[in-house]
C-alpha cells in the first residue's frame, strides 16, 4: 500500500482489525530488558496501542508515541490502564524526549510494525542516550502482510488487491527476511547486541477480518467509498471462497539490541 497517514477511517479500522499481541511477545520483551514495574517504555509508532497495552502491566509506565492524532485518539478510547500516557511525535522527535524523561532513564524504545516508515539507522543512534543499562530497543514485526503471504487464500487475495489499486503489491513492510538482516545490521553498528527470536501461532480469520485488515493499510483516498465496500467485500469473498477455512500462521518476529 502507498504511504500515508493512518487518519480518519483508517484508524478505526487499524484498531478493530489489527492483531493484538500475544502474552509471550511481552514475555520476550521483560525477558531482554530485564523489566521491572521501576521501567519506563516508549513505544514508538505506537499506531493504537496493541503493544502498548501488552507491556504496561510489565512495567511502571509506558509512553506511546504516534505522528497521527486519529491513531492516538483510537489508542486512548482502546485503554484503560493508568500507567499508560500518549504523546503526539515521530521518530525523529525523541531526542526532545531527554529533558523531559532524563537520560539513561528509559528501560527499552519498543517499535512494533512501523520501523519500515523510520529511519531506522538515525534512530538506534539517537536513542541510546536515552536508555538505562541493561536496556535497549525492539523492532517487533506482527505477521507478513495479509496479501504477501505463503498460502493460496493469500494469493488470490493478492490479485484481488493488484486489480483494484491498478499496481501490483510487494511491500513488506519490514517482516521479510532482508529486512531483518539489514535492522540487525544497523543495531550492531550502533553498539547493541543484538538478539531476535520468533513466536509462531495459528488463527482462523473471516472474511470480515481479512477486509478489515486490508482497509487498516490502506490511506483515506485509497478506501472504498462507504456504499462500494459491502461490493468489496463480496468480491474477496468470492476470491476466496475456494480456500476456506481461512488460517493464517503469524509469525511475531521480535529484533532486540541490547545496551
Amino acid at each position: 500500500m502507498t504511504e500515508s497517514a493512518f487518519g480518519g477511517e483508517v484508524s478505526e479500522y487499524y484498531q478493530r482489525f489489527r492483531r493484538g499481541y500475544p502474552p509471550a511477545v511481552a514475555d520476550a520483551l521483560t525477558t531482554s530488558f530485564a523489566l521491572t514495574r521501576e521501567d519506563v517504555v516508549l513505544d514508538l509508532g505506537c499506531g493504537t496501542g496493541q503493544l502498548t497495552r501488552v507491556l504496561a502491566p510489565r512495567v511502571g509506565a509506558v509512553l506511546g508515541m504516534d505522528p497521527e492524532p486519529d491513531m492516538l485518539a483510537q489508542a486512548r478510547q482502546a485503554t484503560t490502564a493508568s500507567n499508560v500516557s500518549w504523546l503526539l511525535g515521530a521518530a525523529a522527535d525523541i531526542e526532545a524526549l531527554t529533558p523531559v524523561v532524563g537520560p539513561g532513564r528509559l528501560a527499552a524504545v519498543t517499535v512494533a510494525q512501523a520501523l519500515h516508515w523510520m529511519d531506522h539507522d538515525r534512530l538506534f543512534t539517537t536513542a541510546r542516550p536515552l536508555l538505562r543499562p541493561g536496556g535497549g530497543v525492539a523492532v517487533v514485526t506482527n505477521g507478513e502482510p495479509l496479501w504477501l503471504q505463503d498460502s493460496a487464500w493469500s494469493s488470490a487475495l493478492r490479485e484481488v488487491l493488484s486489480s483494484f489499486l491498478g499496481t501490483p503489491l510487494h511491500r513488506t513492510c519490514g517482516t521479510d527476511s532482508a529486512s531483518q538482516t539489514r535492522y540487525a545490521a544497523a543495531l550492531s553498528a550502533a553498539g547493541y547486541m543484538v538478539d531476535s527470536q520468533v513466536i509462531s501461532y495459528d488463527a482462523e480469520l473471516t472474511i470480515e477480518e481479512i477486509v478489515g485488515g486490508v482497509f487498516s493499510a490502506m490511506s483515506p483516498a485509497q478506501l472504498p467509498a462507504a456504499e462500494e465496500r459491502p461490493a468489496f467485500t463480496e468480491r474477496v469473498r468470492e476470491a476466496l471462497s475456494p480456500f476456506g477455512p481461512l488460517r493464517e500462521q503469524v509469525r511475531v518476529r521480535v529484533l532486540t539490541g541490547t545496551r
